[in-house]
């Protein structure tokens, strides 16, 4: 049987747990019809790049599925009913990923960077020697302050 990276969003305003039990139901569907889900990840509520169906936010999951065709087409079909589901994406793949998926990796590499402080290990730059003193901010004083109009546009003409 082939394999499927199966990856959906659901409406921000569910709970957790909704969207545990519509990733279940997603799950049941699949293996009625012989196939196996391998692995669930769960991303977590992320903004949109746009809104869609007027949620700027969504929850990401992602399905690792090792099925036949025709049970992703029945998942695929019950998520356009769905009213919860905003999008879907299904790509067939060579193999399934062993492990956490990219998105999981870069939530532990993130968590990772916050551990180690607002700067990180960045600290070994040392003085900014290169910049030379720019004196007192303000306005610039390199200019008449009394100067004389151009063309005698300000001057009062007698008729």
């Amino acid at each position: 049987m082939p394999f499927y990276e199966h990856v959906f969003l659901a409406r921000q305003d569910l709970s957790a747990q909704q969207v545990e039990e519509l990733t279940n139901q997603f799950k049941g569907v699949i293996e009625q019809m012989g196939g196996k889900v391998a692995n669930t990840e769960y991303w977590g509520v992320k903004s949109l790049s746009f809104r869609m169906r007027k949620n700027r936010k969504a929850h990401f999951t992602l399905l690792n599925v090792e099925a036949a065709p025709g049970a992703l087409s029945e998942v695929e079909r019950q998520e356009r009913i769905n009213e919860d589901v905003l999008r879907f994406l299904t790509v067939r793949v060579e193999e399934l990923e062993a492990g956490p998926s990219a998105m999981m990796r870069k939530a532990d590499r993130d968590r990772d960077r916050d551990d180690r402080g607002p700067r990180g290990d960045r600290d070994d730059r040392g003085p900014r020697g290169d910049r030379d003193d720019r004196g007192p901010r303000g306005p610039r004083r390199d200019r008449d302050d009394d100067r004389r109009p151009r063309d005698g546009g300000d001057e009062q003409t007698e008729e």
